[in-house]
This record gives structure tokens, C-alpha cells and sequence, in this order.
């Protein structure tokens, strides 16, 4: 990972500069992802809310769950009804830190980018009496940080995670066992969000379609270029760090084709499973501007939501 970080990169989760760069990140989070809800949770991620609203022509792209059938059988025209907002949001962020997140060949390494995205997540549902909580797997098991609301919470809550030590090599994340954690007991209907670079099993589409039958969900994918291709750098030692498996390979041109298709492959399954899930899916990655990406993303929903072009 070069040292010559772009500007719009998160900054290095340092623990003797910690408070600084969690500090650094919250102003670069305010600044340019402000006035993006003015207070209106329906533009964000957790969906269209709960409570009844107007009806409106049904949309190519609209969910049909939400089809209006007595005004469509009145109008002789397919309606959905949209719906408000909570007034109150309660999030819980799965937070995978499992050793392949703490990988970057880019801007930054990926542990640094989920949690840039976790400050995101804050800001963009902060105020108004909502709440958020974590629970944070570094593949040694989970660990709860219970919900509550306000800025000096969401500033605690940032810290803890932020400081969860990197596990040793050779320990295995689990992604299912992280979202069952959140299943048990049941909550209050709100936002989870699933912020890890789903590497690995898919053994937890299961657990994701459970959450998401009580609650709205979100995955935050984090994304390397490494993950998606090989460089054609000769011979190299390549390493696991979830198994601690190491093989030396020699970077073929045939080799450098196979592992596009099969990363290509898999990130195709995790998008289908995660779209199955009826969840939201924002792709960050390690090379590109992340804030940027956020924005797009929170700008689609709205339009979608709204009935516009996402």
C-alpha cells in the first residue's frame, strides 16, 4: 500500500494518532455527506419506513410487495403505496473484522475502509432520537456494543470498534455466526447493516434472509483490487490469512485469467444472494473514492424510492 495516500483516503487507524484520525474522519464525513438527508431517513438505506403514505403509478424497477391492489382495482392502473419513515431508527451494524480485512494494496487497507463506511452509517442516521449499535467479530467471536443515541455515543462506538485488535493469522472469520448473533433476541424493527468484504463461505445467506424478513438491511462490500485480480509480478508467495495457507505461484497469464473469472464468480453469487435478501448493496473499494460512492449510492435510493430514475 503506497504511502502517497489521495486525499479522499480514510486515515491510517494509527492507536498512538487514534483519536486524531477518528477525529480526521468524522469532519471528512461531515463535510461532504451533509445535507444529503435533512433529516428525512426515507433518502438513506433503511428502506421506505413503516407507516402508510400516498399512492402513487407503479414503476418499472418498483417493489411489487408494495403494490396497492384496492386503488389499483379502482384505477384500472397498477398503484404502490409508498410509505413514511420511521420517526425513530434503530441500527445495528454486523461488523466483520476477520483478517482479510486487514489487507490493502491501494489507498488504504480494507479494516480501514469498514470503518470509514461504519462513520458513514452514523452520520447519515444520527438525530431525531435513533439509536445505533454494533457487534463486532475479529474472528474470534462476536462482541456487542449495545445501541444508544447521541454524538458522544456514536464517537465511543466508533473508537471501540476502531481499536479491536487484529486477530492472529490463521484465524477464520464467520459472517453466519456474526449475523445470527443479531437474530437473538429479536429487536425492534430498523436497519441492520452488514459491513464486511464477504471473502470466503456463503453460508450466511440463511442468517440474511432472517434478519431481513423483521428489518431492513444493508451490505457494505469491501473490495481490494487484489481480491478481484492477480498483478504480473513473476513468482510471488501468496498467503491466506484466514487459514494460513501458503503457496507459491507464478503469475501466468493463464493463472492471472482463472483467478479473475473465479473472484468474478463469487462476487456475482454474493451479489445474487444479497439482492435474494431484498438487501441494498453498496460496493466500496480500496481504490476509489469512498465518499464519492456513498453519495451516488444514497442519491440512487432516494430517486428509487421516490419513484425516479436510481
Amino acid at each position: 500500500m503506497s504511502d502517497d495516500r489521495p486525499s479522499w483516503a480514510p486515515p491510517v487507524l494509527d492507536n498512538g494518532r487514534l483519536e486524531a484520525a477518528l477525529r480526521s474522519l468524522e469532519l471528512s464525513v461531515r463535510g461532504r455527506l451533509d445535507g444529503l438527508l435533512q433529516g428525512n431517513h426515507l433518502g438513506l438505506v433503511p428502506g421506505p419506513g413503516t407507516e402508510p403514505g400516498e399512492a402513487r403509478i407503479y414503476q418499472p424497477g418498483d417493489d411489487v410487495r408494495r403494490m396497492d391492489w384496492a386503488v389499483t382495482a379502482r384505477m384500472a392502473e397498477p398503484h404502490i403505496r409508498q410509505t413514511v419513515a420511521d420517526r425513530e431508527l434503530e441500527t445495528w451494524v454486523a461488523m466483520d473484522l476477520s483478517p482479510s480485512l486487514d489487507f490493502g494494496s491501494a489507498a488504504c487497507e480494507k479494516r480501514e475502509l469498514a470503518v470509514a463506511a461504519l462513520a458513514a452509517v452514523m452520520f447519515l442516521t444520527s438525530g431525531g432520537g435513533n439509536r445505533i449499535g454494533a457487534v463486532v467479530d475479529n474472528g474470534t467471536g462476536p462482541v456487542r456494543l449495545p445501541a444508544r443515541g447521541g454524538a458522544a455515543h456514536a464517537r465511543a462506538l466508533l473508537k471501540k470498534v476502531a481499536q479491536t485488535p487484529r486477530a492472529a493469522e490463521g484465524t477464520r472469520g464467520d459472517l453466519a455466526t456474526l449475523l445470527e448473533s443479531l437474530r437473538r433476541p429479536p429487536r425492534r424493527r430498523g436497519l441492520v447493516v452488514v459491513i464486511s468484504d464477504f471473502l470466503g463461505p456463503t453460508d450466511w445467506d440463511r442468517a440474511l434472509r432472517g434478519l431481513g424478513a423483521r428489518h431492513s438491511l444493508l451490505a457494505i462490500e469491501v473490495v481490494d483490487p487484489r481480491d478481484l485480480e492477480l498483478p504480473d509480478v513473476g513468482t510471488v508467495l501468496l498467503s491466506d490469512p484466514e487459514s494460513g495457507e501458503q503457496r507459491e505461484v507464478h503469475t501466468s497469464a493463464v493463472l492471472r485469467k482463472e483467478f479473475a473469472a473465479a473472484a468474478a464468480a463469487h462476487r456475482e453469487q454474493v451479489a445474487g444472494l444479497l439482492r435474494r435478501a431484498g438487501c441494498g448493496h453498496l460496493v466500496l473499494r480500496t481504490d476509489s473514492d469512498w465518499i464519492a460512492d456513498v453519495v451516488r449510492f444514497v442519491v440512487a435510493r432516494k430517486r428509487g424510492w421516490s419513484g425516479g430514475a436510481a
